[in-house]
């Protein structure tokens, strides 16, 4: 797994793993030049966790833990969150991914938590609200005695916000909302994200409760309550509130569910406050202004000869603790209450990656009982390691302040470090550093074709894969090209049918299995399991009722499900056939001839508002309709006047050959650049996105009926690259150069 300068580490890393690292984590000077290796980052990493200890003891041998918290990281065996690998050892020092804010029902409080939501995503963590205390839509405002403007439209604010905060090209902020399922204005929640122009920054979900549940069994009303006197302002049938969200997250994966009362359950300081909420990604319960300090195991690196290394495993789970919690003492937060909150409980959250690599390298299929078992198995071993750590450290150091009170003291528990030890994070870029499959997902992709800047196009193959089909000599080129196209190993005969069953992907699974390995680790978990259902596209409302009602049964958290194709414009990552029928409509699949210019055309010229200044778009018709686009830059010259050009170009071609307006307007709506313009329903994203809209603007005002489409950069290709992205526990991230929707 590594090669080895004498008793040093050097980590072997894929070219991927050194593109994220040095677009992403690496330190730069002012012009934006790289000015350290990956081994000193790890060094910087290791020796600023390291030097925690003098705080314990004096004489503490620091020098040996920087070693033993380094080779564990550069031997690629555990890795913390990525705003630990960021910032620790420079002067941001803000070292924790997941937040959550509380948002009180008062103008003040609302702007509170706004003001800091900015502080935090400047600093590099996403956070979460739940937006249950604020009084619903049209209520009383006894103050002004005007009406509220509910809960939907105050997370349209925090959205702006997060919009216009920049954090230095590393990280985006990311949000998480949640609403209760009693509240009045459920189902103005449930629908707003159905207009993909809104809310992008956030991902958003129902809270369940277990009497809301129970009313769906039996198909019965519940109450809706409204949080400022705590009045029944009214009732809704339950299986259909329940059938709504369930239609909804079909359409377009969103809202997710999370069970509150179980979150609740599984407080262990109940006495100091409750859960409301969840980080962005939905596996980290958290107290408002608590904060939380993630890191994963590559449990890939726990196997040899075919066969789990449980003393390694231990070994890395024990130094991994140890690390942890020496982050909760080095961490600067962003605000006292988050330090004050985050000290007082000390939340660590250990977790895994190369969960599906693991199982690759024992010859076990992931969706077999036998996968489930060992799921099981190997996270209660982990679990049970962990807090085994935590009550070593807690012996010396000291338990968490609250501990008197908690769930475990009354109890009669050994005191503990930290109030919860494990969580399941989606590992996104850690996972493409270490060259592992992410957290406890099953493999994305086996193969696939990526298409890089300069249009040249690369096979990438799971290296597993590659090895065995070397040795078992059915490799070749050709084969690994038809396999990107597929998307899948099975059905191909060439490839031995005990290889077809190791190395299935996330499609090749149901959506139960995806569920029951969910729950398998969830038993063994003390916060949450971070987890993406995938759905194919075929797939029915039905089927994911099923399996919210499945991960109901089998006592998970809460689900997230996304069924391929579901929103416009996703760039499949694998797949030949079905990549080709999501670029061409079917009805211009027969292309019509090319029509000649005319002599003489009538047109239009519009006015758009750019990042790059004003944008002037002029569309000019035939007697058929739309023949051609010129563009014209209120800035003579530039990349930016001839990028317009180019599209210019490109869409007159594309009118000319027949093309209908709403299909070019779908490929470059919401295409973004690094310079918008505007906010709210006048923003533009990028020039692309200004001729798009001037585009829409004429044909509306021409009589035609052009829908507002979604996003493009909405869970298709990356932003940042334009490679593949992949779904992971209500986020994207792509493995080419380690973009990630969520913060």
């Amino acid at each position: 797994m590594e090669k080895t300068t004498g008793a040093a580490v050097i980590p072997a890393l894929t070219k991927n793993a050194l593109t994220v690292l040095e677009r992403r984590y690496l330190k730069r000077d002012k012009q934006g030049n790289v000015l350290e290796t990956p081994v000193q980052m790890f060094q910087r990493v290791a020796r600023t966790i390291a030097e925690a200890e003098r705080k314990f003891d004096e004489q503490a041998d620091v020098a040996a833990l920087t070693d033993a918290f380094y080779s564990m990281m550069a031997r690629l065996e555990f890795l913390p969150n990525s705003p630990t690998l960021m910032n620790a050892g420079r002067e941001l020092g803000q070292l924790s991914a997941c937040f959550v804010l509380p948002v009180g029902d008062s103008m003040e409080d609302i702007f509170d938590a706004v003001k800091y939501t900015a502080l935090i995503h400047k600093s590099g963590g996403g956070t979460g609200f739940s937006f249950s205390r604020l009084r619903p839509a049209n209520d009383v405002v006894l103050t002004t005695t005007g009406i509220s403007s509910g809960p939907i439209s105050f997370m349209r604010v925090f959205d702006v916000a997060t919009e216009t905060i920049k954090q230095g090209g590393t990280r985006r902020g990311a949000n998480m909302g949640i609403l209760r399922v009693d509240h009045p204005d459920i189902m103005d929640f449930v629908m707003c994200k159905a207009d993909h122009r809104q809310l992008n920054n956030f991902n958003i979900s129902v809270g369940l409760t277990e009497a809301f549940m129970k009313a769906v069994e039996k198909d019965e009303n519940y109450d809706l309550i409204n949080p400022r006197n705590g009045l029944v302002t009214g009732q809704l049938n339950a299986r259909k509130v329940f059938n709504r969200i369930v239609t909804q997250a079909w359409e377009n994966g969103e809202p997710g569910i999370v069970f509150l009362d179980r979150l609740n359950r599984d407080n262990p300081t109940p006495h100091v406050g409750t859960i409301e909420s969840t980080n962005p990604c939905g596996e980290q319960p958290l107290l408002p202004y608590e904060s939380c300090n993630l890191g994963s195991i590559n449990l890939a690196t726990m196997v040899s000869g075919g066969r789990i290394l449980w003393d390694k495993l231990k070994e890395v789970v024990f130094l991994a603790v140890h690390f942890l919690d020496n982050v909760v003492e080095v961490n600067k937060y962003p605000l006292p209450q988050i330090a004050e909150m985050t000290l007082a409980n000390r939340k660590i959250g250990l977790g895994v990656m190369g969960w599906a690599d693991m199982l690759i390298r024992l010859a076990i299929p992931y969706n077999t009982d036998e996968a489930v078992e060992l799921g099981e198995k190997v996270m209660k071993f982990i679990s049970d390691r962990g807090h085994e750590a935590s009550r070593a450290l807690a012996a010396t150091r000291g338990a968490f302040p609250n501990f008197i009170g908690s769930v475990y003291e009354k109890r009669g528990d050994a005191p503990l470090r930290n109030a919860t030890v494990t969580t399941i994070a989606p590992t996104g870029t850690i996972s493409i550093i270490a060259n592992a499959s992410s957290g406890v997902e099953p493999l994305f992709a086996v193969s696939y074709i990526r298409q890089v800047m300069d249009n040249d196009i690369l096979v990438e193959v799971h290296p597993y894969f590659e090895k065995l089909a070397k040795e078992r000599g059915f490799y070749s080129p050709q084969l690994m090209q038809c396999i990107a196209e597929l998307g899948s190993v099975q059905g191909i005969d060439e490839i031995p049918d005990d290889i077809r069953k190791i190395f299935v992907t996330a499609h090749d699974i149901t959506p139960e299995v995806h569920i029951r390995m969910q729950a398998a680790f969830q038993k063994c978990t003390d916060n949450a399991v971070s987890k993406t259902v995938n759905f194919r596209e075929s797939a029915t409302i039905q089927d994911v009722a099923r399996v919210y009602e499945l991960a109901y049964k089998l006592d998970c958290k809460g689900v997230t499900i996304y069924r391929d194709g579901s929103r416009d414009q996703q760039v499949l990552s694998v797949g030949k056939k079905q990549e080709t029928d999501r670029a061409i409509p079917r009805e211009t699949e027969e292309a019509a001839p090319k029509r000649e210019r005319p002599k003489i055309l009538k047109g239009w010229t519009y006015q758009m508002q750019t990042g790059c200044g004003p944008l002037y778009v002029t569309i000019n018709e035939d007697d058929t309709g739309l023949f051609e686009l010129f563009t014209t830059m209120g800035k003579a010259g530039g990349c930016a006047a001839s990028q317009n050009e180019a599209i210019g170009r490109m869409v007159s071609l594309a009118w000319r050959s027949g093309l209908q307006a709403r299909q070019v307007i779908k490929q470059l709506q919401g295409i973004s650049c690094h310079s918008p313009s505007g906010f709210g329903e006048n923003k533009i994203m990028s020039c692309a996105d200004a001729v798009a809209k001037a585009i829409q603007t004429h044909v509306t005002a021409n009589g035609g009926k052009i829908h507002h489409e979604k996003r493009v950069f909405s869970k298709g290709a990356c932003p940042d690259c334009g490679g593949i992205v992949e779904h992971e526990g209500g986020c994207v991230v792509c493995r080419a150069c380690g973009f990630s929707e969520c913060a």
